[in-house]
């Protein structure tokens, strides 16, 4: 947000979790879109983090080198600033297409040679482009529908009869959440919730034969790999659990969670009263949601983010405003709390740099 006062008087809503016994597919059922902004002002991108572009950098190639993704046309659906469609057009000499509402012209300027076309809007208004994808790709959007079967229901009577184009989905896997009580990964932009199971469900369902299933980014994403499937296929996976067990995994994490959320509260109220100074690494949903969580009987004495497009601006809920780490030099905190572990490597050497001993601890 640009003032501390919009940030404060942002919208809030409650989430409620439930899951069908079917299939295992987990949703905020009290979602309501008009409450959620999706447009250029969302500032998504993990790209600033060197972590990550080496990330995006093996996963590019990995994708290229499996699939021989060479001189094809990939249309990337919320494709967000164009950082991954860019590396995939630029390692594999492809042609890219982008759509996504959040988009920003000119934030991948240096990548004007390629053959690449952006689309500023939704999905659902230019599914026309599918017509000529050979690859489609679908990182880290899937979680923002609310109707995830009406989505890839349009997706896949977009695609050409006869037409076998590469479908590559990425998104968070809601197991690892549920095992680990990740109350700070629930939250109001994600109103559809996967697991293996309930994702491989949903492409057969829509008439799609998922090829292979699997984790990435510290077992904290899920990516599925398929076909339009023309033979029926009915492929499973190890990674499919039965539904049963996801059902009850689910009242686990309602039973416990509060324990958790209960842990970190205590946690920082004690560095608190011992007059320590407390900060987060991340001002991201998950950094939202933690601070949601904590309440306001706990105190952040600030937080940071490497992205400057964040910088500057305040955390919708809190007010908290977003800093650049370099702060930290003055501040000098005695405990900081990293958003997202795979980070916690990257976040040290830069604190060491910046001359802050203090102690680093991951969500």
């Amino acid at each position: 947000m640009a003032s501390r006062e919009e940030a404060l008087a942002y919208p809030q809503q409650d989430i409620e979790l439930a899951i069908c016994k079917s299939c295992g597919f987990i949703q905020n059922i009290h979602f309501d879109p008009s409450y959620h902004e999706y447009s250029e002002r969302y500032e998504e991108t993990q790209g600033y983090s060197a972590h990550f572009r080496s990330f995006l950098n093996e996963f590019v190639d990995e994708l290229i080198e499996r699939h021989q993704l060479h001189n094809r046309t990939v249309v990337e659906i919320g494709c967000g600033k164009g950082e991954f469609l860019s590396l995939l057009c630029r390692q594999g000499n492809n042609r890219g297409i982008g759509i996504d509402a959040s988009y920003v012209p000119g934030r991948i300027a240096e990548h004007a040679d390629l053959d690449l076309t952006f689309i500023q809007g939704f999905f659902e208004e230019h599914t026309d482009v599918i017509a000529v994808a050979e690859v489609i790709i679908c990182r880290h959007t899937l979680e923002h529908i609310a109707r995830p079967a009406e989505f890839m229901h349009k997706l896949r009577e977009a695609i050409p009869e006869g037409s076998r184009p590469l479908i590559i989905f990425d998104l968070p896997d809601t197991t690892r959440v549920l095992e680990e009580r990740a109350f700070w990964d629930v939250y109001y932009e994600h109103c559809a919730y996967f697991t293996p199971t309930s994702l491989a469900a949903l492409f057969r369902q829509e008439g799609l034969a998922p090829q292979t299933l699997y984790r990435r980014y510290g077992e904290q994403m899920l990516v599925v790999e398929a076909y339009p499937d023309e033979t029926g296929d009915k492929q499973t996976f190890s990674l499919e659990r039965p539904v049963a067990e996801l059902v009850t995994l689910s009242d686990e994490f309602s039973q416990s969670v509060e324990r958790t959320v209960d842990g970190w509260s205590q946690r920082v109220q004690r560095a608190n009263q011992a007059g320590q100074r407390v900060v987060l690494w991340g001002s991201g949903s998950k950094a939202v949601s933690f601070i949601s969580a904590l309440g306001n009987g706990c105190r952040i004495d600030a937080v940071v983010d490497i992205n400057p497009h964040r910088q500057g601006s305040y955390m919708a809920g809190s007010g908290y405003e977003i800093s650049a780490p370099a702060s930290l030099a003055a501040l000098q905190p005695d405990l900081v709390i990293v958003m997202n572990p795979v980070y916690e490597q990257e976040i040290a050497a830069e604190l060491k740099q910046l001359g802050v001993k203090t102690e680093l601890v991951s969500l």
